[in-house]
């Protein structure tokens, strides 16, 4: 792995002294400052789960190409700037964009089509989003001829800390509660571990992680009525591109601020928190990694997954009798409730996939439940809104319960629907959704073909190499430099 940031140099001692007296830093950025610097060993299970992430990010995220709303924000801001150094490529493009760049538009094809896989806390978060920055950066440093470069098992090596510190963060920290988006946590991840990559000693990573922090947090406005639209989809590729900055501003020197989090009137904690400080519920290790959801079936919120798989179970029972219906009634956790319980205009695709009343209806109506559901053209049909103007969205304890249980983590949904005559239909109850740990062995073979499904949209001699090199065992190519992968997944 690359030890060392070429060019790039930590700061003088002059930079040093900028800051004044040495303070003591706050202890949470000791700790994952200390964990990036110097990671525990990781199980197998830990590097197994981080190779099936690696390539259903990349299946996702060569399904978005299909999304002109996505790939009119790749390649150079502004057209003939790419500039003539190594730099990094991006899945699907023939672009060679600086790492920051790069990092943009990795992370919004991961990310654009809801796809990619998902963490539920008391924050909502999807450690993949940390994908733009590993990337780009493992690929600049294998690119520009460094002495050692970053290999397959570096990478997924970086892929486990980064879900670890975005997760653990999210365990008991609440974002949302205070109206900031997730994507802060991304922020800070992709921050400390493309330190780390670069070549970073601890203080850098310590400096790096203060500055992801001082950046405070988004509004999740874009998120909401009346304001959800297409930001929500590259939210997360700005913070991993932001982590990349960051990381690049750190190793040349840039100063840190060792009590961000705690300062009073002016910290992180006081004015984004609202005084609540932020704390690790348990340590770092891989625990993120190993209970990782996946998205398998369904690109939506993944709240409404399980409602999305009781509607597709029920589809066959009510297809023909859609105008009977007189009540559908939703049992959900408290969190879906708070996020995707929406009556009222769905005013584009970012609205509609965030949205469980819409979830259910399109799922009821049509058996299935794919992106292109989600466009103006599938939305218009009036069943969508009739169905929806007879749920009743209800919250189940015991599911909330289960849901906030961290030795379970379930998202249960329960559907049943009312007709004018005769019985209703059988109540469905999904606990477990297919993407859960405790459902792995059944979703291998779904994820192996929503990786297929995402390879379709190239030729078969270009999609071929890529299903050879993500196929296998990781440990087949454990060794191999990720600049190889890259020259696979780009076209140029």
């Amino acid at each position: 792995m690359a030890t060392s940031a070429g060019a790039l140099t930590v700061g003088t001692e002059r930079d040093r002294t900028l800051a004044g007296p040495t303070l003591e830093p706050d202890p949470l950025i000791a700790e994952l400052a200390g964990y990036v610097a110097s990671p525990p060993p990781h199980p197998p299970l830990a590097y197994d789960t981080a190779w099936l992430s690696l390539r259903d990010s990349i299946g996702v995220a060569f399904m978005a190409l299909d999304h002109p709303d996505c790939t009119k924000l790749l390649g150079p801001w502004i057209p003939g700037t790419t500039g003539s150094g190594p730099g990094a490529r991006v899945p699907g493009a023939s672009y060679v964009l600086d790492p920051a760049k790069a990092a943009f538009d990795t992370g919004a094809l991961i990310r654009w089509l809801d796809y990619n896989d998902t963490w539920l806390a008391a924050e909502w978060a999807h450690p993949s989003d940390n994908l733009g920055a590993l990337l780009a950066v493992s690929d600049y440093l294998c690119r520009r001829a460094a002495p050692e470069v970053v290999t397959v098992r570096d990478l997924l090596a970086a892929m486990i800390e980064a879900y670890e510190i975005q997760g653990i963060l999210a365990l008991t920290n609440s974002l949302n509660a205070v109206g900031i988006d997730h994507v802060v946590y991304v922020r800070v991840a992709s921050a400390g571990l493309a330190t780390r990559l670069l070549g970073g000693s601890r203080q850098t990573i310590e400096n790096a992680l203060t500055q992801a922090f001082a950046d405070g947090g988004p509004l999740r406005a874009y998120r909401h009525y009346p304001n959800t639209g297409s930001r929500k989809s590259w939210a997360a590729a700005d913070a991993t591109r932001r982590g990349v900055e960051l990381a690049l501003l750190s190793l040349r020197g840039e100063m840190g601020y060792p009590q961000i989090l705690s300062a009073r009137r002016w910290g992180f904690s006081a004015v984004v928190m609202k005084d609540k400080p932020l704390v690790l519920d348990r340590p770092l290790g891989s625990y993120v990694m190993e209970n990782i959801l996946y998205k398998v079936d369904f690109p939506a919120e993944f709240h409404g997954q399980t409602a999305a798989e009781a509607a597709v179970h029920l589809y066959p029972a009510v297809r023909d009798r859609l105008d009977e219906i007189t009540e559908i009634v939703i049992e959900t956790q408290s969190a879906a409730i708070r996020i995707i319980d929406k009556t009222g205009p769905l005013r584009n695709p970012a609205d509609r996939d965030h949205c469980l009343q819409y979830i259910v209806a399109s799922a009821l109506l049509r058996g299935r439940l794919v992106a292109q559901d989600y466009e103006d053209g599938p939305a218009s049909d009036p069943w969508i809104d009739r169905l929806r103007s007879k749920m009743r969205v209800v919250e189940n304890p015991d599911f909330t319960l289960r849901y906030y249980d961290p030795e379970k983590r379930y998202i249960g949904n329960a559907l049943q629907i009312h007709f004018r005559e005769g019985p209703p239909s059988a109540r469905v109850v999904v606990e477990v959704p297919l993407g859960h740990r405790e459902r792995r062995e059944e979703a291998g073979p779904r994820l192996s073909r929503k990786f297929r499904e995402g390879l379709a949209r190239l030729a078969p001699e270009r999609a071929q190499p890529i299903a050879a090199f993500l196929d296998g065992p990781w440990q087949e190519q454990a060794g191999r430099p990720i600049s190889d992968l890259m020259d696979l997944l780009a076209t140029g």
